[in-house]
C-alpha cells in the first residue's frame, strides 16, 4: 500500500499518544496529511514534531475538548479552513475509568460517554458531508469490552457497546452514500491508558499493579499485550481501496482474547 494515501487528509482524534499516535505515524509514513486532535497542546506538538522528524509532513494539530460539541467543531473548522476536505476520520479518543461499580459516580459515567461516544458521534456528523463528497472512510477504535462485559470495567463496556452499535448503524447510511464505516476492537494494548486501567483495577481489587497486569494476561490467555502498530496496520488496511467491500464490520485485535463467536 506504499503511497496509496499520498495527499489524503486523515483526521485522527486521540492522535497525540497511544493507539491514535501509532495510527497517525502509519498514515504519515504513507504520505497522508494528518490532523491530530487531543486535549493537550504540549503533547500534540511533541507528537507532531516527532512525526515530522521522520521526514514526512508535519501534522496539523488541534488542542480541544472533544467532550463538547464546540470542541469537536473546532477540529472541523480547522480542517475546513486548511484543507476543505476529509478523506478519512479515525475516532480514537476516549478514556473510561475502571473500578468498583459503587465507587463510579454519575459524573464519571457522564464523562466516559461524553469523550468517547459523543465525541465520535459529533465528529462523524460534522465531517459526514466531506466524507460523502470524497467517498471516504470512518474507522472507530472501540475496544473488546464492547463484546465482553466485565464487572470491573462497566463504564468502558457500556460506552464501547454504544459506540459499536452506532458504528454498525452508521455503516448502513454509509452503504447508501458511499462512505465505508468500520470499527476495530483492540484488546489489552501497550499504552499509558492501559497502565492507568491496571492501576484502577489494582486499587479496586487490593492487588498490586503487577499482579493485576499478570492476572489479566493470564485470564485472557495472551502471549503478549498488543501494540499500537498492530491496530495501525489494520486501520490502514480498512481504509485502502482494496477493502471497499468491507462495510459495517468490527474486527478484534486482541490476540484471541475475545471468548465468544461474535
Amino acid at each position: 500500500m506504499a503511497h496509496e494515501f499520498s495527499g489524503k487528509v486523515v483526521v485522527i482524534t486521540g492522535g497525540s499518544r497511544g493507539i491514535g499516535r501509532g495510527i497517525a505515524e502509519a498514515f504519515a509514513a504513507q504520505g497522508a496529511h494528518t490532523v491530530l486532535a487531543a486535549s493537550s497542546q504540549a503533547t500534540l506538538d511533541a507528537t507532531a514534531d516527532a512525526i515530522a522528524a521522520t521526514g514526512v509532513a508535519r501534522p496539523d494539530v488541534c488542542a480541544t475538548d472533544l467532550r463538547s460539541e464546540d470542541g469537536c467543531r473546532a477540529v472541523f473548522d480547522l480542517v475546513a479552513a486548511r484543507h476543505g476536505r476529509c478523506d478519512i476520520l479515525v475516532n480514537s479518543a476516549g478514556a473510561t475509568r475502571a473500578g468498583a461499580f459503587v465507587d463510579l459516580t454519575a459524573a464519571v459515567w457522564q464523562d466516559g460517554f461524553a469523550l468517547k461516544f459523543f465525541g465520535c458521534v459529533n465528529l462523524c456528523r460534522l465531517f459526514w458531508p466531506m466524507l460523502v463528497a470524497g467517498r471516504g472512510h470512518v474507522v472507530n477504535i472501540i475496544g473488546g469490552a464492547a463484546r465482553t462485559p466485565d464487572p470491573g470495567f462497566l463504564i468502558g463496556g457500556a460506552v464501547n457497546a454504544a459506540m459499536h452499535n452506532f458504528s454498525k448503524g452508521l455503516a448502513g447510511l454509509g452503504k447508501r452514500e458511499g462512505v465505508n464505516v468500520n470499527a476495530i476492537l483492540p484488546g489489552l494494548t501497550e499504552t499509558d491508558r492501559v497502565q492507568q486501567i491496571f492501576q484502577q483495577r489494582a486499587t479496586a481489587s487490593g492487588k498490586t499493579v503487577a499482579e493485576e497486569r499478570q492476572a489479566q494476561i493470564t485470564r485472557e490467555g495472551l502471549a503478549r499485550l498488543g501494540t499500537p502498530e498492530d491496530v495501525a496496520a489494520l486501520t490502514l488496511f480498512l481504509c485502502s481501496e482494496k477493502t471497499r467491500h468491507i462495510q459495517g464490520t468490527a474486527i478484534a485485535v486482541d490476540g484471541g482474547a475475545t471468548p465468544g463467536v461474535y
